[in-house]
């Protein structure tokens, strides 16, 4: 990948597990088997029903929006849950990147979690730019790289990913697992 194949999924991953970013960006995707992946899915497509006519779908390079309101350049990004806020925001922030790169200024982004009633503004200031552009570098290395190494996270359980990464498991390795009460 070079970094102008670089998408929001790949940032949203990049800081959540880079073994997932790796097999994702080497086109062993999961999600479509994941009953999580389907629920945010269904929960995106039903929660704000009247943003289809109020609002755009924008498509910038490998980047899409799907809620951007023009007039007061505003980006939505429905999750279903906070479990992973840090990996949204930094996702959030990348379309606001992206917008800038395209030319347009003074973006800036909600982030909402329906089900528990939140929302939270982002806004890109320039650290964050100079971290975004390590991190698409980082990305550009990892994925030239072999596949990382398998780590324990509280979110493994809830990945779509989770039976491909723990299937060598064996018996002796049952310790290792993450815990159901983890997730």
């Amino acid at each position: 990948k070079t970094m102008q194949n670089i998408t929001a999924t790949h940032i949203n991953y990049y800081h959540i597990c880079q073994r997932k970013l790796w097999f994702f960006s080497h086109g062993i995707q999961m999600e479509q088997t994941s009953d999580l992946v389907y629920d945010g899915k269904l929960l995106h497509e039903t929660s704000y029903p009247q943003r289809a006519a109020k609002y755009t779908e924008v498509q910038l390079g490998n980047i899409k929006i799907d809620f951007y309101d023009a007039k007061e350049k505003v980006i939505h990004e429905i999750k279903r849950s906070k479990a992973a806020e840090v990996a949204h925001e930094w996702q959030v922030k990348y379309y606001i990147y992206v917008m800038e790169q395209a030319g347009i200024e003074g973006v800036t982004g909600i982030l909402e979690y329906p089900k528990a009633r939140i929302s939270k503004e982002i806004f890109l200031s320039n650290p964050d730019r100079t971290y975004l552009e390590e991190v698409l570098q980082n990305i550009t290395q990892l994925l030239a790289a072999d596949c990382p190494k398998r780590i324990k996270k509280s979110l493994c359980k809830s990945c779509a990913y989770f039976d491909f990464c723990w299937v060598a498991e064996t018996d002796n390795d049952a310790s290792k697992t993450p815990k159901a009460d983890q997730a």
